[in-house]
């Protein structure tokens, strides 16, 4: 009879043990699920400071950006509020006879230092000056065509007539030359 009591015994160490066992199994699968929350805390989390980190780099490039535009491009306002005076310089030398030259010469020798001093200070700031001629095709992206005319000898989109140059600042366009354009057609 001793062999029941055995097997009785034998049974309740291995409740214990089941229940044991379960104990531990249960405390392991909440450290599982605490790590598992720890885990997707810990990519939430990865994925801000990844997300900050980009958008302090676009911020940071945009500043610079915005930088280098700013000391190219600031002063385009006023470079283009200066055009008309380098038109006008230019007028005036155009409009000298060889009479007027005799009797003023060293005044429009002053007039030529000057614009020569203007057109120094355009290009040290990045101005390039558009001198299209009379005969070279029609480019919208750097003339404005002022006027239309049928003109013999000369093909549709042939510039007949320049009435002012235009001025690129950089690469930027800052006002087109200012042209007539031969309307005949092609015969």
């Amino acid at each position: 009879m001793a062999e029941p009591k055995n097997e009785e015994f034998l049974d309740d160490i291995a409740a214990a043990e089941a229940e044991e066992l379960a104990e531990e199994f249960a405390e392991i699968s909440e450290e599982a699920l605490e790590l598992d929350a720890l885990r997707a805390e810990r990519d939430d989390f990865k994925d801000k400071f990844m997300r900050a980190l980009a958008d302090a780099e676009n911020a940071r490039k945009r500043g610079d950006r915005a930088r280098r535009d700013a000391e190219q491009y600031g002063g385009s306002k006023l470079a283009r509020d200066m055009l008309p005076v380098y038109d006008n310089m230019k007028r005036a030398l155009e409009a000298a006879t060889d009479e007027q030259k005799e009797v003023a010469g060293p005044l429009l020798e002053g007039v030529e230092l000057t614009m020569r001093a203007l057109k120094d200070v355009f290009q040290k700031h990045g101005m390039e000056v558009i001198t299209p001629e009379v005969g070279d095709r029609f480019d919208p992206n750097v003339h404005e065509a002022m006027f239309e005319a049928p003109v013999p000898g000369t093909r549709a989109g042939d510039i007949i007539q320049v009435s002012a140059e235009g001025f690129m600042l950089h690469d930027r366009l800052l006002r087109p030359a200012q042209v007539g354009v031969s309307s005949t057609p092609a015969s």
